[in-house]
């Protein structure tokens, strides 16, 4: 029996997503509620649907945008050991998206639907690997002392969508 609020989400934030970032964490939740937005604009009939995607999808791409950065910032930050493969993710991820933009802009049908699944199965496969890697590495220099050494200057940038860290 599928719950009722999975029948209108795509995904259901659980605790178990959580890096233990709050930063990255609310951002990762904010990723899910855009992509049940785009996954509700699908649902709304074809025309409608296409209306809504359109305006869902530049807010998602440019959200994504801000979320890499923001990770990349906090990982070149400590140093992170596994930092090139992670941004190779995340250009791959963007490549992708270009991909699946052109799809839909040729008119396909199923282009929303299916960038709404390829979305949702980046992401949450992402969150479980690679920043949940990332997630236990901040932790380990948290408990060792490493981390209080450095300093995290975070200054939010609402015009520009974008997080400054030094």
């Amino acid at each position: 029996m599928v719950s009722t609020e999975l029948k209108k989400n795509i995904i259901v934030w659980q605790s178990g997503y959580s890096v233990k970032i709050k930063l990255l964490d609310e951002q990762h939740m904010h990723l899910v509620k855009l992509t049940n937005r785009l996954f509700a604009s699908c649902l709304s009939g074809r025309e409608k649907s296409r209306v809504a995607f359109q305006e869902t999808i530049r807010e998602a791409v440019d959200y994504v945008g801000y979320h890499f950065s923001t990770e990349e910032k906090l990982m070149e930050r400590v140093n992170y050991p596994d930092i090139k493969s992670h941004k190779k993710e995340h250009v791959d991820f963007v490549r992708e998206v270009f991909i699946k933009l052109e799809e839909f802009s040729s008119g396909k049908i199923l282009a929303p639907i299916n960038f709404v699944y390829f979305l949702r199965d980046w992401i949450l496969n992402h969150i479980a690997v690679c920043d949940k890697k990332m997630g236990n590495y901040f932790l380990a220099m948290h408990q060792s002392g490493e981390l209080h050494k450095i300093t995290f200057k975070v200054k939010r940038d609402e015009a520009a969508n974008r997080i400054h860290i030094r």
